[in-house]
């Protein structure tokens, strides 16, 4: 993965799951004084619009990364950090899909289900990718002579 690809998608991550995780605030867990308001915080809008611009920049991006780095790692042989990279890969193709349903289903009951699924799968997603990341940089920091011997030790200590 060239080196841009890997800074600009770590910086949607940080600012789609930001600006998701302030919009599942002010829209579902702060309550407003008046009882005419559309919207509990003011800012809940502006997050919403941030949130939907830069999804679908994520999910291009994810796209050029699945093509230089996810696919590439499915058909290596080494299985270094293939659990949490599994994890985001399956993650993020459920938040993005239930992203998409959420803006053109009509029933209410499948516009629940899709939020909630949609938040579920972010979850995972955010907590999934970052200990991908984590551990890549813990593998990385590594001397390449001494991986073997380090993978080893780490499975023998879980």
């Amino acid at each position: 993965m060239i080196w841009w690809e890997r800074w600009l998608f770590n910086a949607l991550h940080v600012v789609v799951g930001a600006t998701g995780v302030a919009y599942f605030w002010m829209k579902y867990l702060l309550e407003t004084d008046d009882p005419f308001a559309i919207v509990n915080h003011p800012w809940e809008p502006t997050t919403l619009a941030a949130h939907v611009i830069a999804a679908p920049v994520f999910i291009a991006l994810f796209g050029m990364v699945f093509r230089s780095h996810t696919l590439r790692k499915i058909l290596s042989l080494k299985a270094a950090n293939r659990r949490s990279g599994w994890t985001s890969l399956i993650s993020f193709s459920a938040m993005a899909l239930t992203g998409y349903l959420i803006q053109v289903v009509t029933s209410p009951l499948l516009i629940s289900v899709a939020i909630w699924t949609h938040v579920a799968t972010s979850i995972v997603f955010i907590l999934g990718y970052t200990s991908h990341c984590v551990i890549g940089w813990r593998i990385n920091r590594i001397p390449v002579g001494l991986q073997g011997a380090a993978a080893g030790r780490a499975r023998i200590s879980t």
